[in-house]
């Protein structure tokens, strides 16, 4: 048997989160005039609370550099705010501003809705399994 890529499960994988990453894009650049990595940086401090870039690289699996022009992005938008940490200086905890949390509440909602929307050709059943076979797989990986 011959290798075929579009059935290699990783390349499907990856073209499937990039088809729907990449129509979700669409909403919030539009919107907000926001690229992916800050996307991702802000629904991480909307989720989980305030946290520093370094938490964010590791919670989101992105490189320390990206994470970096996002966080400064955002903080020109004025949907995050930095702090720096009185114990030690070289530490910043980033949060949400009053404005950025009303951004993350306008994408959550949209998310939803883009969840249902791209998930409607599916049985409860099939979601269900999805998400947690892709759980596994990527607790399997790691």
């Amino acid at each position: 048997m011959s290798f075929v890529l579009p059935q290699f499960l990783p390349y499907l994988l990856n073209q499937a989160a990039e088809a729907v990453s990449r129509d979700f894009q669409g909403y919030y650049r539009d919107r907000y005039g926001m690229l992916r990595t800050e996307w991702r940086v802000l629904f991480h401090l909307g989720c989980y609370g305030e946290m520093t870039a370094g938490r964010i690289c590791g919670l989101a699996s992105i490189h320390k550099t990206k994470v970096s022009r996002a966080v400064r992005a955002l903080e020109v938008k004025r949907y995050l705010r930095r702090t720096t940490s009185a114990q030690d200086r070289r530490v910043e905890t980033l949060a949400l501003t009053p404005s950025g949390q009303r951004v993350f509440r306008d994408l959550q909602a949209a998310a939803e809705q883009y969840e249902r929307d791209i998930t409607s050709v599916l049985s409860p059943t099939e979601v269900s399994s999805l998400r947690s076979m892709l759980l596994k797989l990527e607790k399997g990986a790691g």
